[in-house]
């Protein structure tokens, strides 16, 4: 007796129509088909000339490109805002060794209102950058007095208490005496306030030249608006720093101080200038402590 031997089925057929518990001996023994149904014989190429149509294969689906968080972000602020800065009042000059450039270029006079304005608007941004403030210029008609916008980190990273850096809106006064009515100009810069900076957890500040007087700091104490006032000289010396209890409040300010230290001039001689402390330890803005690091490094 002959002994009639089928051919293996493919892989294809045994995952779709083969019960996984076949004997292997009913592939010698029978020809019957192992599946009730019976597949549909596939016509033959002979017969038919046209080749079946390629199936089409759907296209991977990839997941929607996202943007990048550091474009999205203004230049040097911290997360997690995102606000859009107004435009500088000026494109011809952002930081004071541009403004000096252009000053001496287009002539500029040194004693005019311009000049002294713009010159000490930076200087207030590079001194309280010692501070552990972030700011911009943002100047300009229909600003309702604020000269430069940004955030306020004054907590250190360490601290328990964790929260956002304070938006900050601020004025600069170059003027021979302070006086009270620079404050209720300060207050309607809370009105006047760009998108982003009209929620809770905005500080106005306002830096003057010369330090504050009783009627001053009275009127900063009655304010119900959230307040610091610094004392910075045109040269960036900063020499007075307080601010009242609405700050305190709304502005998580709670254990912060005031101290006083001594760093090197541009000159070469020892300056005494204000600076924040934490349970008895100098705040120091996180840039600062990342540059400290690199030296320590090298």
């Amino acid at each position: 007796m002959r002994r009639l031997l089928l051919p293996r089925p493919s892989s294809l057929l045994r995952s779709t129509t083969l019960p996984t518990n076949i004997p292997r001996r009913a592939f010698r023994t029978t020809s019957a088909p192992l599946s009730t149904t019976t597949p549909s014989p596939s016509p033959s190429p002979s017969l038919d000339p046209t080749p079946p149509p390629p199936e089409q294969e759907e296209p991977p689906t990839s997941p929607p490109s996202q943007p990048d968080p550091e474009e999205q972000q203004p230049p040097d602020l911290p997360s997690p805002y995102t606000f859009p800065l107004p435009l500088a009042p000026s494109t011809n000059h952002s930081s004071l060794p541009t403004f000096l450039s252009y000053a001496a270029h287009t002539s500029l006079d040194p004693a005019s209102t311009v000049y002294i304005g713009t010159h000490y608007e930076y200087t207030a941004i590079l001194s309280l950058a010692r501070l552990a403030f972030t700011l911009h210029r943002v100047g300009g008609r229909s600003d309702y007095g604020i000269d430069l916008l940004g955030f306020w980190s004054p907590l250190p990273p360490s601290s328990s208490r964790r929260q956002p850096p304070l938006k900050v809106l601020a004025q600069c006064k170059v003027t021979k005496t302070a006086k009270p009515q620079y404050v209720r100009e300060l207050e309607g810069a809370f009105i006047g306030a760009p998108p982003g900076w009209r929620s809770k957890g905005v500080i106005g500040v306002l830096v003057a030249e010369k330090t504050a007087t009783k009627g001053v700091r009275d009127a900063i104490g009655r304010s119900k608006w959230p307040m610091v006032y610094v004392v910075c000289s045109r040269e960036g010396l900063v020499s007075q720093m307080l601010w009242n209890q609405r700050a305190v409040e709304e502005g998580g300010l709670e254990g912060l101080g005031v101290g006083s230290k001594y760093r090197v001039g541009e000159e070469g001689e020892q300056v005494e200038e204000v600076m924040l402390t934490w349970r008895g330890r100098e705040v120091k803005p996180v840039k600062e402590k990342q540059k400290k690091e690199k030296e320590r490094m090298i």
